[in-house]
């Protein structure tokens, strides 16, 4: 029994479908007037400038390449810049396309889609958006990484029997930091320490702060919380100079930002990773629900035969 071949109607007059890969990249292009070829270039970035004169040499107007890993970003960044209309489509969106019989999603099915206008071309932010979008991700680490310190300086400090974190609010304020210090120093608190840092908005008195401080502090314990304080002081100076940087890049929109800020409950951190997120222009989503969608903000339907499944974890969104 011969296998039946899949016709589709053509839509984009010269295209190329791209099958990515970490050190090589599969193109094939087709359409009207142009020779139906599949060639192979490395990844580097000398190839991929040859692949982009070999499009344009062709005339192809459209390409189309999956959004898997980040293998896509340099090609993207190449052929776009050329005047190249590229797509980036979702995986899902080429599995499910009835007609290929293979899991196989190379570069010629890719292509044979795009002709027939059936490849949904993914939203990707301008380049301004995904440079801040890297540099509010990257402070949100950051800050991550340092609360997770403070809670290894807490368990340190449990471990050598220091019950501050019992007393005061913040084992990392103002009261806490001089009596640690005092500690790591290889010095008993004395009550006389206590008074001296002692104020009226602390809960506990000054009986229990001493009592909290009478410990059984070893070296090694002395060390653990310098090393984690270190990492503390250094990741709060890379997040300065972050800071600094997104402020520099979000001065021309001041006047957007001074209005977000209004927003009761949402500060200005907030409001940076917002706009780093979402952009500022909300005609490229069609409604509320994409740009829920988009935010990693979606309720998943997560119900099968009338049972619900166990939610997965959200994901961070890698575009």
């Amino acid at each position: 029994m011969g296998t039946s071949q899949v016709l589709f109607d053509q839509v984009v007059s010269r295209g190329c479908g791209l099958d990515v890969h970490k050190k090589v990249v599969t193109a094939t292009i087709d359409g009207e007037g142009v020779k139906k070829q599949t060639l192979d270039y490395p990844t580097i970035t000398s190839s991929l400038k040859e692949l982009r004169d070999w499009l344009l040499g062709n005339g192809i107007t459209h390409v189309a390449m999956e959004s898997t890993g980040v293998f896509w970003k340099p090609v993207y960044n190449v052929l776009e810049p050329a005047g190249l209309t590229v797509w980036i489509v979702n995986a899902a969106h080429i599995k499910y396309v009835p007609g290929h019989k293979t899991d196989k999603k190379d570069s010629a099915w890719i292509c044979k889609l795009l002709l027939a206008g059936l490849l949904k071309p993914s939203y990707i932010p301008p380049k301004e958006q995904r440079e801040l979008r890297d540099l509010t991700r990257y402070r949100t680490k950051l800050i991550q990484g340092n609360a997770s310190n403070k809670n290894r300086i807490m368990r340190q400090l449990e471990d050598a029997n220091i019950k501050l974190s019992s007393m005061l609010s913040s084992t990392s304020g103002v009261v806490a930091t001089k009596l640690i210090n005092k500690l790591c120093d290889g010095k008993e608190v004395t009550m006389q320490d206590v008074e001296e840092v002692y104020h009226k908005k602390i809960g506990a008195s000054k009986e229990d702060i001493y009592e909290a401080c009478q410990s059984f502090i070893t070296e090694h314990h002395i060390y653990m919380i310098g090393i984690h304080r270190q990492e503390i002081a250094h990741s709060e100076q890379t997040i300065a100079n972050l800071s600094g940087r997104i402020r520099e890049i979000l001065q021309p929109y001041d006047n957007v930002l001074e209005l977000l800020k209004k927003v009761p409950g949402i500060s200005s951190k907030s409001v940076e990773d917002l706009v780093a997120e979402i952009g500022l222009d909300m005609s490229v989503f069609p409604s509320e629900k994409n740009l829920a969608s988009w935010a990693g903000m979606c309720p998943g339907n997560n119900e099968s035969a009338g049972k619900k499944k166990a939610e997965e974890p959200p994901r961070e969104i890698n575009r």
